[in-house]
């Protein structure tokens, strides 16, 4: 998806404030010959940052924190996915075994 495309999305996003995003580095959309091109996933970005500015007016000074802190957040999801899928591959006996340790 082109530039136009995305911000075509939001009533109240121009295209300049959606340059400065990518180049704060808080999108990283691909570059190429025709220019940036967002996948999915950026555009999930975009709207998460669009709804952080807008309805929670998180400040530009503050924006870099807190993507942080939600990109720690969801790598954590996705390690605890892999911990679950592994346990969950082990023979039931282990599976219990580590039911009981976890729950004290």
């Amino acid at each position: 998806m082109q530039i136009t495309a995305v911000t075509a999305l939001f009533a109240d996003l121009g295209r300049e404030e959606l340059v400065a995003w990518v180049e704060r580095g808080w999108v990283l959309p691909e570059q190429q010959d025709t220019g940036w091109v967002f996948q999915d996933i950026d555009v999930a970005r975009v709207r998460l940052i669009h709804d952080l500015r807008r309805q929670m007016e998180v400040g530009e000074d503050t924006m870099p924190l807190v993507l942080s802190l939600l990109d720690q957040v969801y790598e954590l999801r996705g390690q605890l996915r892999a911990v679950l899928r592994a346990v969950e591959a082990q023979p039931e006996e282990v599976r219990a075994a580590i039911r009981a340790a976890l729950l004290g």
